[in-house]
């Protein structure tokens, strides 16, 4: 009995220790990715305790602002940005609870989002006129700021945007997909807190990979399913940037951004299903090839003045799959936005 107790006692102060252990592990990493990743850009405070980080580069106008997807950062523009900004001013960001960004100060609709974004640009003295570039999510995000502040819009690019209809309540199947995908996410943050997160994305980022490789099998298939495509588009990215995507993804504040992505999705279809569309503002769309082209009642829900490109070579990351696309597809609206510029 006496042996059996001290057995147990060892035991819990073994895992303790590896706890208390893992803790101080992810705070320290955190700390230093802060100290090492971020110094480019600045934080825009937009109120509410909430900062935003912002990262500008070149010069010139009209600036280009870039808009992640669901669960993206500035980080996945990285390639865009540093082309585009040879021949023009250009900004990207991380939205509220991702990032390098405080914790969300509202639901992640569109709507809201347009808005904090609106207040961040104004607060860091950013003027307009702008082109809007959005991936995804980021798409939705971009409609719906060119539908809220028109005047300060030259032109729309959307990278393969969101089509609401394919999720809920429009597509009331897929909730499972996304109460799925939700609850998985949740199940990360307490791993990312005792830096079990940061051990996994460091392996698969920027080692050999098989610590997150034992991870992914221990998950069954699910797990293997999930890592194959992380794998597939992170390769997609730049070497350099790896180690910054590493960064983001061991912080516990990651997992809680996307959940709170996640469970706005429903709002965010309504909101997308009864907003106005864009007026009076050229809009590009960019469809992979591997996707159905959009059709005439979808691109006129977007707006009235809407070109559609389709990339051939294309899944739902153009802007990885076809990057000159994508900056050939800016400079357009650009060198057709200037001589509005001069006299905006």
């Amino acid at each position: 009995m006496y042996i059996a107790a001290s057995i147990s006692a060892c035991i819990l102060a073994l895992l303790a220790a590896l706890l208390t252990a893992g803790f101080l592990y992810q705070r320290i990493g955190a700390r230093r990715d802060r100290l090492r990743y971020a110094c480019d850009g600045r934080w825009i405070d937009i109120g509410g305790k909430c900062k935003l980080y912002l990262l500008e580069k070149g010069s010139g106008g009209p600036t280009v602002l870039f808009e992640s997807g669901i669960a993206a950062t500035n980080l996945n523009w990285n390639q865009i940005q540093e082309e585009v900004s040879q021949f023009t001013h250009t900004a990207s960001y991380d939205r509220g609870g991702l990032g390098w960004s405080s914790a969300e100060i509202s639901m992640r609709t569109p709507g809201n989002i347009a808005i904090e974004l609106h207040t961040m640009l104004e607060c860091a003295g950013i003027k307009p006129p702008y082109i809007l570039v959005g991936h995804s999510f980021g798409g939705l995000v971009m409609r719906r700021y060119a539908a809220l502040y028109p005047e300060d819009v030259l032109g729309v690019v959307l990278v393969d945007p969101m089509r609401i209809e394919e999720w809920p309540p429009l597509d009331p199947a897929k909730q499972a997909h996304v109460d799925r995908g939700a609850r998985l996410t949740g199940y990360a943050i307490p791993i990312a807190r005792f830096g079990l997160a940061r051990l996994a994305v460091t392996s698969l980022l920027c080692r050999s990979g098989k610590f997150c490789s034992f991870l992914s099998r221990a998950a069954g298939d699910s797990g293997r399913h999930v890592l194959g495509r992380i794998e597939g588009e992170v390769n997609k990215m730049p070497r350099e940037v790896r180690p910054v995507v590493a960064a983001h993804w061991s912080r516990p504040s990651f997992y809680t951004g996307m959940c709170s992505h996640l469970a706005a999705v429903p709002d965010t279809v309504r909101e997308m299903a009864s907003g106005d569309p864009i007026r009076a503002i050229p809009v590009l769309v960019l469809t992979p090839g591997k996707s159905a082209p959009l059709c005439e009642n979808g691109l006129s829900c977007i707006g009235d003045n809407v070109r559609q490109v389709i990339a051939p070579e294309s899944a739902h990351w153009i802007h990885l799959d076809e990057p000159d696309l994508v900056i050939c597809s800016i400079r357009e609206m650009v060198l057709a936005a200037i001589p509005e510029a001069a006299t905006a």
